[in-house]
């Protein structure tokens, strides 16, 4: 299943208080960029993170989930309201 135009509207949107956040769709799906890196992805309409130090610090309880068959899996952004926790999320990562 495809994400949604909407759903990355939306995830944008929460994030758009930062500058140097892109995205690139792929295969309908669409990576995100922090900074010109990779710091995750919209995948069926799931906001992933990559498993760091930072994320895994910030997200202890965070399930895992796989993006698509034969990635390596990603940590599932459960909070997406909360843009406070984004912004300590995307700075700690970078």
């Amino acid at each position: 299943m495809a994400s949604s135009k909407s759903y990355l509207d939306f995830i944008m949107d929460q994030l758009s208080e930062f500058d140097g956040v892109t995205y690139r769709a792929m295969m309908g799906e669409y990576i995100i960029y922090y900074r010109g890196r990779i710091v995750g992805g919209i995948n069926d309409d799931r906001f992933l993170v990559k498993k760091t130090e930072a994320s895994l610090r910030l997200m202890p309880d965070a399930p895992e989930e796989i993006p698509y068959d034969g990635a390596k899996p990603m940590l599932l952004v459960v909070d997406v309201d909360d843009r406070e926790f984004l912004a300590e999320l995307f700075n700690a990562m970078a």
